[in-house]
């Protein structure tokens, strides 16, 4: 029954990558030792965005545009934090975090990437992959605890704003930040243990422009249930608990906002979370909309899912910076002074 079942899975991923035309034979063992020589292969083949082949170059100029502009911004705010101790507050903390998170996973996809588009290197390390995966999937839970903590300063600084400091003090800024970390990279660590133990066929091809979990579970030539219901409940469980916990704040800060007696005090202190509420909407809605076309969207084109991937991975990073860098004073105020110093 195991070498049927095995063999079963070996011919699922045979039709399923017949299908895509990525391999024209893939031939497949029922016997247990021709299987485990592949459990662990030594690279694995990025395809890029399959289907679009011929357009990687142009694909590639948004692409590299954007990873740019947010390297820049993402770096331009850690510096403007650093040297202004006007800014050394919890909510620009957390946005320092939020900016080496950006950086940390741009920097994990775009090099590898830009390598497919303009040289056609498509080969990558078992490891490597691995450690690619864990690094998007870890820093982009970390993302979205990182805005769960700056809701909740928003919150204390609107509706608690005399106890603001003594609440969101630096240690338990520096004990939030620990916990975010420690949430997104114990959650994750599984999801490389079960694609190094999972047994493959004779394909190392993946049709993705980078180490996405999903698309390097199905290559495996077993049952993937266990992989594929954590990584749902997962990101149900962390994504639902975050978005709730944002929810609650916002509605707490607006009844508070709507209390205030005048209508341009409303409207300056909506204006002191705006930054936050936008950086939000970047965050969630490509993700959303990702995740809804990957589980749902069975028609929609493989080359379509792969955009969306990348968009959701590469557009927060570049906006983030861009947003703050506008709807926050004291950040424009010190850029300017930058670049007027610099113009005299």
């Amino acid at each position: 029954m195991g070498c049927l079942r095995e063999a079963y899975y070996c011919d699922k991923i045979k039709r399923k990558c017949l299908h895509w035309h990525f391999v024209e034979h893939l031939p497949c063992s029922m016997s247990h030792s021709n299987t485990t020589d592949f459990t662990n292969p030594s690279t694995f083949i990025l395809l890029g965005v399959p289907g679009l082949e011929a357009a990687h170059v142009w694909i590639s100029i948004p692409f590299c545009a954007m990873h740019i502009i947010g390297l820049l911004g993402n770096f331009t705010i850690l510096f403007i934090v650093k040297t202004e101790p006007s800014l050394h507050g919890p909510m620009y903390y957390f946005l320092c975090m939020l900016a080496v998170t950006d950086l940390v996973i741009s920097t994990s996809i775009v090099p590898k990437m830009l390598s497919i588009f303009w040289f056609n290197s498509r080969e990558i390390d078992f490891s490597a992959c691995l450690t690619q995966m864990y690094f998007i999937h870890c820093f982009s839970i970390m993302v979205s605890g990182i805005l769960v903590a700056m809701a909740f300063d928003r919150y204390v600084a609107i509706c608690d704003p005399l106890r603001h400091s003594s609440i969101l003090t630096n240690p338990v800024v520096g004990k939030i930040g620990l916990a975010v970390v420690l949430r997104g990279s114990m959650l994750v660590l599984p999801f490389p243990f079960l694609v190094r133990r999972w047994p493959y066929c004779r394909t190392n091809i993946i049709p993705h422009s980078y180490c996405e979990h999903i698309a390097v579970v199905k290559l495996a030539s077993t049952d993937i249930r266990i992989s594929s219901y954590y990584s749902l409940s997962m990101a149900l469980l962390v994504t639902g608990l975050d978005v709730f916990f944002i929810t609650v704040s916002y509605i707490q800060i607006l009844r508070a906002i709507f209390r205030l007696p005048t209508k341009d005090a409303r409207l300056k202190t909506l204006g002191t979370c705006s930054s936050h509420l936008f950086v939000i909407l970047a965050f969630y809605i490509p993700g959303l909309f990702s995740f809804i076309t990957h589980r749902f969207g069975h028609n929609v084109p493989l080359h379509f899912h792969i955009l969306m991937a990348n968009v959701y991975l590469l557009v927060p990073p570049m906006l983030n910076p861009i947003i703050y860098g506008v709807r926050t004073k004291q950040i424009r105020n010190r850029l300017l002074q930058i670049f007027t110093h610099k113009g005299t």
